[in-house]
Order: C-alpha cells, then structure tokens, then sequence
C-alpha cells in the first residue's frame, strides 16, 4: 500500500481541509519517547516530513520555537529539534491528558499493519516495559483491551517489549486514542 505524500501544512489546515491537530504537553510527553535528549532540547527523528510540521506547528501554538532539519542528504529523515524547557514539570492528571499522552506514545512507538496481505494488528513497543504497562492500565480505563506485555524475542533484544490492542477494541482505539501522524490516521480511518 502507498500512503501519499501529504502537503506542506499551510494555515494550520491538512489535506483533508480540517484543522491540524491540537499538540499539546502531554501529546509531547509521549512523542519524546522516542526522542534524542541533548542538553537543553529534545530531537524527535521522523521519516514524514508533514508530521515534522505537525509537531513544529502543534509546538508554535503553545507559544514556543520549534526547528526542522534534514538529516543527512541522502536520508529521508526529518529532525523537529525544540527546547526540554517546554515539557518541564508537566504532570499527567486528566484523562484528556493521558489520552494525549498515549496518542504522543502510540505516534512515537507504537505500530499498525501496513501490509495488506498480513492481518491488521495495533500495537506499542517499547524498551521501558514500566512504562508500556502504565500505557496498558490506563488503555484499560478506557475500556481498550490489550494483551499482554511481551518480550519477542529475549535472543534479538532481551530489553524490548510490546503489547497489541485487541481486535474487538480497534474501533474503540481509533475513536478515542487516534492518532496526529498522517500515516497511522490514514490507516486507521481505512481499516476502522
């Protein structure tokens, strides 16, 4: 399946014309997961250049800088570079803004199928199993059911871990969780 290539984030409107996602800390909090942490920024790497405006956008409306940048010339992998003094001492209290942050996490680390020879599946993965089952408490909460916390392969990566949604609660997923990246969104609308 090719997903395609979406246009440069003009106005705050997508492609389909409805406002770009709302960014907010929490939403962050989750994507830096996956983050690189210098000194004084954190550095997401990501191979959509839209989503990278997405995040520079999302971050611009909490009234910070964000940068972007190429990484390599041949590479396609795009850096939102922005400052760690953003996310300082945010708690996670409400259940918007855990969805938030499972959003940012999901987005960041977490997975869909894409190939449509293979049975759609969700799933998060993760090196910090503590963190995945808090993800998984609080999928619960919401009533999304998942399976169990894993590890795949203790031979490849005996500290990587992962769980996926249960296919009775992929329609759940997609209504409450969702997604801001336009890969995953895409997918999730075809597939739910």
């Amino acid at each position: 399946m090719v997903i395609p290539r979406e246009p440069r984030l003009r106005r705050g409107l997508r492609r389909d014309y409805t406002l770009a996602p709302q960014i907010t800390k929490a939403y962050l909090l989750g994507v830096i997961h996956d983050a690189s942490v210098r000194k004084t920024t954190y550095r997401v790497a990501t191979k959509n250049r839209f989503f990278a405006e997405i995040l520079k956008q999302g971050i611009k409306g909490l009234g910070r800088s964000a940068w972007i940048y190429k990484e390599g010339k041949s590479r396609n992998l795009w850096i939102v570079e922005f400052s760690k003094s953003l996310l300082k001492g945010i708690n996670l209290i409400s259940r918007s803004e855990k969805l938030d942050f499972i959003r940012g996490f999901f987005d960041a680390e977490g997975g869909i199928a894409r190939d449509s020879k293979v049975r759609f599946y969700i799933y998060f993965c993760q090196k910090d199993k503590v963190v995945l089952e808090e993800i998984k408490k609080d999928l619960r909460s919401f009533g999304i059911e998942s399976g169990v916390v894993h590890n795949p392969s203790r031979r490849v990566d005996p500290n990587y871990w992962r769980f996926f949604i249960r296919a009775k609660s992929y329609k759940k997923f997609a209504e409450k969780v969702s997604s801001a990246h336009p890969e995953k969104l895409l997918i999730l609308r075809m597939k739910i």
